[in-house]
């Protein structure tokens, strides 16, 4: 048996191999017994893709609780608030329509780009989220297998906020806190990755989307967010309305039963470390609720940025101002906000 110290929040985490001890530092057992339980089942330890042309992630569903090279798990430098599953069950899609011709351009490049990752995943977005048992794709190519879902993935943020630090260092002046949200932002997405990558053996697809995200669009991300930021953040508000629409149909897969292995995966630690109101025992669609969550508010930010004067404007989500009721200011966590779809300049206290 290995013992490994962890140190946590204030919170305290519970586990079936959990000592909590004094001064918020846990010791956590692993033994070798503890193997996860893999999706096709395979021979071997690792499952492994019956063909080049096998695209799918082959999903976990018992993650171990710790990874042998990972010696230590810090605590997030972001610490995610936590979510009600009443709050995350009110979560919706919702649709900016797009005005200017900058609007309008960010809103197709979302589409095409969404439309051509479909067709090679094999996915067919429903035409109405609201009477999602009309869209019946069983038998053919279009029909959503657990390894299928596990194949969808999104990124952006840090590339925002590193322009921004840079433009704040040359100018010798502050940021008026636009950095720690998209940093923020950054740090979450990535969560959302790493906690997928514990569910799933990614194939070579899904690891050549990772690299073309950082080797081609987030260098032409960065250079078009020098010249105009504005449609960046537009771009980013509609490609998080797309993933609110994806991750309500998947909660709505499993809730209907057609996705019954899903039903037995084991939420990693990781995501238990990150959203603290989970724990070993929380279900895998508790989960997919709280990465929903975060991508609407991610929608909300984006889209009320994108509506900023993006040299002048203070980020209205960082600070909340006395004298003017909470309600009436955005709320970068808040999952009740009165406008979803993001807040004109004129409706903020600037």
């Amino acid at each position: 048996m290995i013992l490994k110290t962890v140190i946590t929040r204030s919170s305290p985490i519970k586990g079936p191999n959990t000592r909590i001890q004094p001064f918020g530092v846990r010791f956590i057992s692993s033994t070798k017994s503890n193997q996860r339980t893999i999706f096709p089942p395979e021979l071997s330890n690792e499952p492994q893709h019956k063909s080049k042309f096998d695209i799918s992630t082959k999903l976990i569903i018992n993650p171990p609780l710790e990874i042998d090279k990972d010696q230590y798990i810090t605590h997030p430098a972001f610490p995610h608030p936590q979510l009600s599953n009443k709050d995350c069950e009110q979560v919706h899609f919702v649709h900016r329509q797009p005005i200017s011709t900058g609007d309008k351009i960010a809103d197709r490049g979302v589409k095409i780009c969404r439309k051509l990752f479909d067709f090679i995943t094999g996915y067919k977005k429903p035409d109405d989220l609201g009477n999602l048992k009309n869209h019946t794709v069983k038998g053919t190519r279009y029909e959503m297998t657990e390894e299928k879902w596990m194949t969808r993935r999104g990124v952006p943020g840090m590339v925002a906020a590193f322009v921004r630090h840079l433009h704040s260092l040359r100018l010798l002046r502050r940021d008026k806190a636009w950095i720690e949200t998209l940093l923020d932002e950054a740090y979450n997405e990535r969560m959302h990755l790493l906690t997928f990558m514990k569910l799933g053996n990614p194939s070579w697809f899904t690891r050549l989307i990772i690299y073309i995200g950082q080797g081609v669009f987030c260098n032409l991300f960065f250079l078009i967010y020098l010249m105009k930021p504005r449609y960046c953040h537009r771009f980013v508000g509609y490609l998080e309305e797309e993933a609110v629409s994806t991750y309500t149909h998947l909660i709505h897969d499993i809730d209907s039963g057609s996705l019954p292995k899903f039903d037995k995966v084991k939420i990693p630690e990781i995501a238990w470390l990150y959203w603290t109101e989970l724990d070993e025992k929380s279900s895998f669609r508790d989960l997919i609720q709280r990465i929903r969550a975060d991508e609407s508010k991610h929608r909300e930010v984006n889209h009320t940025l994108a509506n900023l004067k993006q040299e002048i404007d203070r980020n209205p989500f960082a600070l909340k101002l006395d004298g003017i009721p909470k309600k009436d200011q955005p709320d970068e966590y808040d999952l009740k906000s009165s406008r979803p779809s993001g807040w004109n300049r004129d409706q903020l206290h600037l």
